[in-house]
């Protein structure tokens, strides 16, 4: 029974995982409509998210254990380095740059999670290392190689975020993700008050964001990673680097770089390459038993 009640819960937990990258996919043409700082916009968004958060969790558990602290910290840098680098580059730049993570949770996951990282985990490795790098082979504005390196700093802070949740499979990891919006919020605030106030609409766009592209995900995301590995946790949502462009795409007409979408597509099949190949494996190891 035990073992029919944990791959249910795993099958439910990948479910939430594909629901929660379809919300996060949005982000990117939501945040390119919003003219405003992009600390502002990350900080106003998390403070919105904060409140989803709290109104779920009803009384929150903050246990201030390292995993939750350090998660925490590396939450806020995650949503302020991927908004900043949507503002400054292409938004498939930073969705597929931040989705270089798989590299940092699986050499962070053998350390800190003892999930010991597979053969075609390093293979997924070289080859996504590989496809980020043609991201900087086109020419770009110093603001877009700016925002670049910021779309690969949110992929190392992810991947030590997906970590840090999953070392706190046991408790509520729901209180990472709150601690981290609120920390954000606090970043954010001083942006906030020094540059001007943006229009009605972009405070209408502001509460989507808040609520159904961050809020709500990640209290799905807090409760799917209990069930899967860290690396099944940034590899699963592997929807969003797809979907986020084309929104932005069909919304304002942005298109990435020749060279950008080659790399991109690499680091896309190989991460849905690595899925497939552990699912199979995951699969006949739970019939043999």
């Amino acid at each position: 029974m035990g073992e029919i009640s944990e791959k249910t819960s795993r099958g439910h937990s990948v479910i939430l995982l594909i629901i929660t990258a379809i919300m996060w996919s949005t982000g990117g043409v939501l945040i390119k409509l919003i003219k405003w700082h992009p600390i502002a916009i990350a900080g106003a968004r998390s403070a919105i998210a904060a409140i989803v958060m709290v109104v779920h969790t009803k009384k929150p558990k903050f246990t201030w254990s390292l995993a939750q602290i350090l998660g925490a910290i590396a939450y806020a840098l995650t949503v302020i380095f991927l908004v900043s680098a949507t503002k400054l580059t292409t938004s498939a730049n930073a969705i597929m740059l931040q989705y270089t993570a798989p590299i940092y949770v699986a050499i962070f996951g053998s350390w800190f999670l003892d999930e010991k990282t597979k053969w075609y985990d390093w293979i997924t490795i070289i080859l996504v290392i590989g496809g980020m790098v043609l991201f900087f082979i086109d020419e770009i504005t110093p603001g877009g190689l700016l925002g670049n390196i910021l779309g690969v700093l949110s992929g190392i802070t992810f991947g030590l975020l997906t970590v840090f949740m999953r070392k706190q499979k046991d408790g509520s990891p729901v209180e990472t993700a709150l601690l981290g919006n609120i920390l954000t919020a606090i970043i954010g605030l001083p942006f906030i008050i020094i540059n001007p106030l943006p229009d009605s609409g972009s405070w209408g766009i502001l509460l989507i964001l808040g609520i159904f592209q961050i809020g709500i995900p990640y209290i799905l995301y807090s409760h799917a990673i209990k069930h899967v590995t860290a690396l099944e946790g940034i590899l699963i949502p592997i929807i969003e680097p797809i979907l986020n462009p084309i929104w932005v795409f069909l919304i304002t007409g942005e298109r990435p770089g020749y060279w950008a979408l080659v790399g991109g597509t690499i680091v896309i099949i190989s991460v849905t390459a690595r899925c497939v190949i552990h699912s199979l494996r995951w699969s006949n190891i739970v019939q043999r038993e």
